[in-house]
């Protein structure tokens, strides 16, 4: 052996030759000595491991990897591959004597470790595989490596670590191993611990090009500058497909009650190692594979949802988390026990639910049913409220394990970083649910704690606790408590700006030609300005400035006009959905050349009104105002654009048969105006066909091109104008259905006794005069419809502020409409409102019926209604 070392550059070529060449002929002799059949072959072996046979056999192979090409048709084993089998069998079965005492020379780690070993030795890969061998050497990985990175070898090269050769190699037989029922589950967990140890040493992996439209950053920037050479990269990635997955969690769990998803009694030791074996090692392939190559195997091919959901409602139910006794040398037992559970499975829910149709959640109520959602929606809360607000942000380092993973992926500080994260923003996504349709009060959400007023005041305090958790969780914070904190911002960033002179910001626009006077006028305004005092004046057909000073009622007249005007569908910016929901015109480009500086306008026009407390109604589409918080939309949210394409992708989703015989490709077709187009959704996507493997994506990729990718310009530029007013932390502070509140009020907050309460009264009239109380005694007869329309009427919005009617502006004001001794025909005119005022004028009708018939005709004869 040391002969073939010592010659190795000139002997190379012939390593994996036919019998009869001198390298041949001196390994197969070395065969011959340590037969095991014969009375010296333990000597022979242990003398052998001794002189660091391993060290040896790495040189040669390693020196000999560029030329050793196996011989065209080769049928049986190379020599090379015979010793080294009998060494590693023999070794296997007599370990008392024949094991290297230094786990350095072991051959685990020295020929493990070679790059694409099983390449290069094809026979010795079937040797391997066999259970002796693999179970036995899989053991002594466990056992030596995890805390001890500086036993392997050094790498071949900078982009050949031999940590990353190391997994490379086993990664390629892990799925021969996981489909093979005989191994136990303590080899299988023994493994698994080796692969996540691995996975911990590795850098973040990129994504391949042309995916990764869905790839969620979850990693924890490391710091490191090491890259992995391509095919040894491509190695580990092609391994890690959705069959790996499969087998990964059939192997942990076939033989437990995890598996059908209940417990009639406390889980087993073995059976809490497999939940923490396999949430370590996923937590850290989180933080290294790009998500593609992950979630769609675990969320489809697997039960693994559903597995660690068992697990956690029975430790919740129970009031005991147990500890993962193998992981204490990482995850110290004073971190909070469930939080590798949650960190695991809240990314792959929430990877589920962005391809879950509305039939699946609701009605199948698949995989978890909505009563156990319920249950999920409280023990998230109160996870992130301990992560956000009661634990310590920091442990000091002792706490944190062991040196190599003080500051790696399999840390508590990381694990506890992305655990807020995900919890985060399944909350967040179970919450958009919630909204689409109710399953659960929206108080699950809301931690008690974060409602007080002292709680308010510490959010306005910048880096505070409570700024920080409405950052990261504000739906853990009520929506009044919310809206407090948004008008607080408001208020304090009008201070700061202070008020613009008059004729600086004052405008005269013609109300025929509202949008375009408004638009080269106010379009100019720099951020100070907009959000400065800006005032109007009207000027008629004719030319003749409107009389009247703009005191704050006119510009909430302007503001009306010029919403209804730019948001109406006729002008072709904005389109509608089939349930009369605004989103923007895809072609909008074909209509107006300038259309990308109108939505920036129209962006800094929704925020004028929000930023001035100016209801408008103006319904948009939950796709689209989610572009308001820069937010993704899914699958899901398709139903409201476009039923039609979302029925054929569950069509498509459910499909049980070949999909590939359907001939579908990686494009869509656009049709604009008449104009078709064929796009691709993918690099080269013309040629990709969608098959089993891959549907997943295309139906992903469909839903992204019509609800993100094609309105991507129109809706960059108007949250770009949006934002000039609105900051990105304050909207972000709402989800969508909130933010439609904050634009034009809520239903909920549209309460008469409240409007009473708060109403001022001018021109004879008090809150004590008989009209008055006839006003209101009317008011309260009518139909919640017809409140709604009457509220339209004197306000131009038919829904009510956020907070109630004490912060309606200007006030609600009711006018006397005739002199204190009208004629009696002057009382038979209708009651007329100036909704820039927020002003009704009521003149003092003698009985209860012609008011009423009097205010039912001016409503609906303003609402356009036919009145014949």
């Amino acid at each position: 052996m040391k002969t073939i070392h010592h010659n190795r550059e000139v002997l190379k070529n012939q390593l994996l030759m036919p019998s009869g060449m001198p390298t041949t002929i001196l390994l197969d002799t070395v065969a011959i000595l340590i037969n095991s059949d014969l009375p010296w072959a333990c000597k022979v072996t242990a003398h052998l491991l001794q002189q660091k046979i391993f060290l040896l056999l790495r040189g040669i192979i390693l020196s000999s990897m560029n030329n050793m090409k196996e011989p065209e048709n080769r049928s049986r084993m190379s020599s090379l591959e015979n010793v080294l089998a009998l060494i590693t069998f023999h070794a296997c079965g007599h370990p008392n004597c024949c094991l290297d005492t230094d786990p350095k020379l072991c051959f685990s780690l020295q020929i493990l470790s070679i790059p694409f070993l099983w390449h290069h030795l094809s026979y010795y890969k079937e040797v391997f595989l066999m259970q002796r061998l693999t179970k036995f050497y899989i053991h002594r990985l466990a056992s030596c490596l995890p805390g001890h990175a500086s036993i392997l070898p050094n790498g071949v090269s900078l982009d050949f670590p031999s940590h990353a050769c190391l997994l490379g190699n086993l990664i390629e037989v892990a799925a021969a191993v996981f489909s093979d029922q005989s191994y136990s589950l303590t080899t299988i967990m023994d493994f698994v611990l080796v692969l996540s140890f691995l996975f911990e040493a590795l850098p973040k992996l990129k994504s391949s090009a042309g995916a990764g439209y869905f790839d969620d950053d979850m990693s924890v920037d490391e710091g490191t500058n090491e890259f992995l050479d391509t095919n040894l990269e491509r190695q580990i990635k092609d391994a890690m497909d959705s069959r790996f997955f499969q087998l990964l969690v059939n192997a942990l769990f076939k033989d437990t009650s995890l598996i059908r998803h209940r417990y009639e009694s406390a889980p087993s030791d073995e059976e809490i190692e497999a939940i923490g074996s396999i949430c370590a090692f996923l937590h850290v392939t989180f933080n290294t594979l790009p998500s593609e190559r992950i979630m769609t195997g675990l969320a489809y091919g697997t039960d693994l949802v559903l597995i660690i959901w068992s697990f956690i409602k029975y430790c919740q139910e129970n009031q005991t988390w147990p500890l993962f006794t193998k992981l204490t040398a990482y995850i110290p037992d004073v971190a909070p026990r469930w939080l590798l559970s949650l960190a695991v499975f809240c990314p792959v829910y929430k990877y589920m639910l962005t391809i879950m149709d509305n039939e699946e959640f609701y009605e199948q109520e698949r995989p978890i049913s909505l009563s156990d959602i319920r249950l999920l929606v409280i023990i998230l809360k109160q996870a992130l409220w301990q992560l956000l607000w009661v634990v310590p942000a920091t442990m000091s380092p002792q706490k944190l394990g062991t040196d190599f993973f003080a500051n790696k992926k399999l840390s508590v500080e990381t694990i506890r970083t992305s655990a807020r994260a995900m919890i985060s923003e399944l909350l967040n996504q179970l919450q958009d649910w919630n909204n689409r349709r109710s399953f659960t009060s929206a108080g699950d959400f809301h931690a008690f704690e974060a409602s007080s007023e002292a709680f308010v005041a510490q959010a306005l305090t910048e880096n505070s606790r409570a700024s920080e958790l409405l950052k990261q969780a504000p739906f853990l914070v009520p929506f009044t408590s919310r809206v407090k904190i948004f008008n607080a911002q408001l208020a304090a960033s009008k201070q700061q700006i202070g008020a613009y002179s008059l004729h600086r910001n004052r405008f005269r626009i013609r109300r025929n030609r509202i949008f375009e006077d408004a638009f080269n006028q106010l379009s100019v305004l720099s951020t100070e300005e907009l959000r400065g005092s800006i005032r109007v004046s009207f000027v008629n057909e004719f030319g003749v400035e409107e009389a009247g000073i703009d005191g704050g009622g006119i510009f909430k007249d302007f503001m009306e006009n010029i919403t209804q005007a730019a948001f109406n569908v006729q002008y072709g910016l904005f389109k509608e959905t089939s349930d009369h929901l605004l989103y923007p015109n895809p072609g909008s480009g074909v209509i107006h050349e300038q259309h990308l500086q109108y939505f920036d306008f129209l962006g800094s026009l929704l925020g004028k009104a929000m930023y001035e407390g100016i209801l408008v109604d103006i319904p948009f589409a939950t796709f689209f105002l989610s572009k308001l918080k820069q937010k993704h939309n899914y699958l899901n949210d398709l139903p409201s654009l476009d039923p039609e394409l979302y029925r054929h992708l569950l069509f498509l989703k459910h499909y049980q048969g070949d999909v590939s015989e359907l001939e579908l490709y990686f494009v869509i077709i656009n049709n604009e105006y008449g104009e078709q187009k064929e796009e691709e959704l993918l690099l080269g996507g013309k040629d990709i066909h969608v098959t089993k493997e891959n549907v997943i994506t295309y139906i992903h990729l469909i839903a992204n091109h019509r609800l993100n990718y094609q309105i991507r310009h129109q809706s960059s530029h108007f949250l770009r104008g949006f934002q000039q007013l609105i900051e990105k932390e304050w909207i972000e502070m709402f989800s969508e259905h909130e933010i439609q509140i904050l634009i034009s009020g809520s239903l909920e907050n549209f309460d008469m006794d409240d409007l009473r309460s708060h109403a001022h009264y001018s021109g004879g009239y008090d809150q004590n005069h008989p009209v008055i109380d006839m006003f209101w005694e009317v008011l309260k007869s009518f139909s919640f419809v017809y409140q709604k329309k009457f509220l339209k009427f004197v306000t131009g919005c038919s829904r009510g502020p956020l907070l109630g009617f004490r912060y309606l502006e200007p006030k609600f004001c009711i006018q006397r409409a005739a002199p204190l001794h009208a004629a009696e025909e002057d009382l038979d005119r209708l009651p007329t409102s100036a909704t820039c005022m927020n002003l009704l004028k009521l003149p003092p009708y003698k009985s209860i019926e012609q008011m009423r018939n009097k205010l039912i005709y001016a409503i609906n004869a303003d609402a356009g209604f036919d009145l014949s």
